[in-house]
């Protein structure tokens, strides 16, 4: 009786969970939104390295001012290398 009661359980579990994705791919296909939209996700602003062409945060990047462009770079030995070029 006990394992009846079990596998009843486990079996309404998985239905319902079927419905459930059911009704919302359902309603994600209406509204016209791609799969996974309601996930936000958290980007910050990059900048390339014009040595390796690495993308950095340039919050935490060093840098190098030419004239009036600043420069992001992933390590301190490619804006060495970038000062070398253009000296």
């Amino acid at each position: 009786m006990l394992l009846r009661f079990v596998l009843l359980s486990i079996l309404l579990t998985i239905v319902a969970r079927t419905f459930w994705r059911l009704v919302d791919g359902v309603v994600e296909g209406m509204t016209g939104r791609p799969p996974g939209s309601r996930v936000r996700t958290r980007g910050a602003e990059m900048a390339r390295d014009p040595v390796c062409g690495t993308f950095v945060v340039p919050d935490r990047a060093p840098t190098l001012v030419d004239g009036r462009t600043r420069y992001f770079f992933c390590s301190e030995a490619c804006r060495d290398t970038y000062r070398a070029r253009i000296a």
